[in-house]
């Protein structure tokens, strides 16, 4: 009896160009003309930064659930986050309330924007009853600790008169006392995952304001107050809440939000994609391929530290299963990729263009990359195969 192929498609989106289930639909339109009657499954991923929401609804059949919550500067926004097919994980990206492309580049203030609409995103979850959520913390315009995501769900920040301190960075030095005791009760029933792939520490040198601070709108006397800001925020959690959160890798992502979800809703940090890829089930979704296709739109040394193609390789490695990577370009680096288990890349940019025509032509490109590296596999297969029977093309 004829064995039939099983194929695993498993890419990250190509940034500016196609979504992980666009770009996963286009590897297997392009495979097919070389196995047309394999068995194709379709797990479009993310390593938890932009487009983690869909990827992660996407491969567990999920739905995005639209809400009206606080933008940065307090304006009314309307978001998105989704729930995976089981109706038990809320996948949310703090951007998508608090994120840098919600302002005009001449509103960008880390002293006045705050996380206070991405702690809405988290209650809007609560009120589905999920119990497990995953945050992913990349992109935002605050440097607010997570004080407007805590408040957002009962915490109060007091200042020496006990009175509320405004939202915002910029506020953050005046806190006296943090009184958790209004926090919403829902979250003691779920568990929180944050998904973050940066280590800096929250304060200092490599901390949130210093590194994250100018880029979101911080002059070097604003980075100043800020650092000075998430200090004192760090002093108090410490004394009021009993924990030392400002050297903790990961805890100045998101201009403090880390922090934020550590010390005031005991969420864990974890690597992006390793918290994509336990949700999803990757592994047993994996289990039994013969063949494992991964991508995404730039590959480099970067590549093997984190990112979804090194994430999903890891994995087929460990089930034995070879591993093709189709990216749109490759750095000069990118022969470090295979330490992280890629067997083969290919870039799929055919020419020099300008940007909005490799945006235009990204799908195509794909494809016909995806065909010709589904070409080679088969002759590799029919060579491999010439003294035995062959499996069913």
């Amino acid at each position: 009896m004829q064995k039939t192929l099983t194929i695993a498609i498993a890419p990250d989106s190509f940034k500016g160009s196609l979504t992980a289930e666009q770009a996963a639909q286009c590897i297997k339109k392009g495979f097919r003309r070389g196995f047309p009657n394999a068995e194709y499954r379709l797990i479009p991923m993310a390593d938890g930064g932009e487009g983690t929401v869909a990827a992660m609804t996407s491969a567990t059949n999920g739905r995005l659930v639209y809400v009206r919550v606080c933008g940065p500067l307090g304006r009314s926004v309307r978001a998105a986050f989704g729930v995976t097919g089981d109706g038990q994980t809320a996948v949310i990206e703090m951007a998508a309330a608090s994120g840098l492309p919600l302002l005009k580049l001449s509103e960008r203030n880390p002293l006045k924007t705050s996380t206070c609409g991405t702690g809405e995103l988290i209650r809007k979850a609560l009120d589905l009853g999920v119990k497990h959520m995953v945050i992913g913390i990349g992109g935002s315009a605050t440097v607010d600790g997570g004080m407007g995501m805590a408040r957002a769900l009962g915490a109060k920040f007091l200042d020496a008169r006990g009175r509320e301190v405004p939202e915002g960075g910029g506020a953050l030095g005046r806190i006296k006392k943090i009184d958790l005791s209004n926090l919403d009760a829902r979250l003691k029933t779920v568990r929180l995952d944050v998904a973050c792939d940066v280590t800096n520490p929250l304060v200092g040198s490599k901390g949130a304001a210093e590194v994250y601070g100018p880029q979101k709108g911080a002059t070097p006397a604003m980075v100043k107050v800020l650092d000075a800001g998430l200090r004192n925020l760090s002093a108090v959690i410490q004394r009021d809440l009993g924990m030392l959160v400002r050297d903790i890798p990961g805890s100045g992502a998101a201009g403090g939000l880390g922090a934020g979800l550590l010390a005031f809703l005991g969420a864990k940090l974890k690597r992006g994609v390793t918290t994509v890829i336990d949700t999803v089930g990757l592994k047993d979704r994996l289990m039994g391929c013969d063949l494992v296709v991964t991508g995404e739109g730039r590959m480099d040394a970067q590549t093997a530290y984190g990112k979804t193609p090194a994430g999903v390789a890891g994995v087929a490695r460990r089930l034995k299963i070879p591993v093709v990577a189709i990216c749109g370009c490759v750095g000069r680096d990118v022969p470090q990729v295979r330490g992280a288990g890629i067997d083969v890349y290919f870039s799929a940019l055919q020419e020099n263009m300008a940007p909005e025509d490799v945006r235009a032509r990204a799908a195509e490109m794909l494809g016909d990359c995806a065909a010709q590296v589904a070409f080679m596999w088969r002759l590799g297969m029919q060579k491999r195969c010439a003294t035995s029977r062959q499996p069913d093309f």
